[in-house]
């Protein structure tokens, strides 16, 4: 049982590993470009620890502030970007159970966002190979915020978007600084395990459930509320 005291109004989904199992692809992909291309000599749980926030904040917290220009950081992270799609994108689809739980929301007139660190780069190649701009009214990027998570900035957003108080949403999420965000924001959380362990999450008072997948009771019981 979800220990759940509302009605959800909106549903807010983090992107990457929480509407597609993505997260191993972006690893690889910065792995190559940290230690290859930029001698980091990080090892791969080293890398997975810094995949959160903006591309050019996770070149900060890996080489320290300033050693980067701003043209150097956008040139790096877009050859990354265009490494991950090329490798991912004959894996593309949604997580297992996310089609069928996208139509039965949208008919029951439960609003949805997608709130995501990601870049518009990376937005409209899974959006619109997935066909998914109709389910989804409202975007927030990373581009779109002055904060990343874990800060509520982009959840509030959707939220306000969305015209819906926050306290009524319910947040998609995959990783401990998109909970954090999420609990800052004052809203409820699902995770989605693609990357991380349930355990990862034992400190986050506002976490429903942790499922693999939508195909999860824990879903038909959210959407029969």
């Amino acid at each position: 049982m979800l220990s759940l005291d509302f009605t959800p109004e909106a549903f807010l989904f983090d992107m990457n590993g929480t509407m597609i199992d993505d997260m191993g692809f972006h690893l690889i992909a910065w792995a190559n470009v940290l230690n290859n291309e930029l001698k980091a000599n990080l090892t791969n749980e080293q890398v997975k620890l810094q995949m959160y926030g903006k591309n050019e904040e996770l070149l900060g917290r890996v080489f320290g502030k300033g050693h980067f220009t701003q043209a150097q950081m956008d040139a790096i992270a877009m050859d990354k970007e265009k490494a991950y799609q090329q490798a991912y994108k004959p894996h593309l689809k949604l997580i297992e159970g996310l089609a069928p739980m996208l139509d039965a929301a949208k008919a029951k007139g439960i609003k949805m966002a997608i709130g995501t660190a990601a870049i518009p780069f990376n937005i409209d190649f899974v959006v619109d190979n997935l066909k998914l701009r109709s389910y989804f009214p409202v975007i927030v990027n990373a581009l779109d915020v002055v904060h990343s998570k874990p800060h509520p900035d982009v959840f509030l957003q959707c939220a306000q978007q969305l015209g819906v108080n926050p306290a009524r949403c319910i947040v998609f999420e995959d990783a401990p600084k998109g909970i954090e965000a999420a609990l800052n924001a004052g809203m409820k959380a699902i995770v989605l395990t693609t990357l991380h362990e349930p355990q990862d999450f034992a400190q986050y008072s506002n976490v429903l459930a942790a499922i693999k997948d939508y195909t999860d009771p824990a879903i038909q019981e959210l959407l029969q509320r």
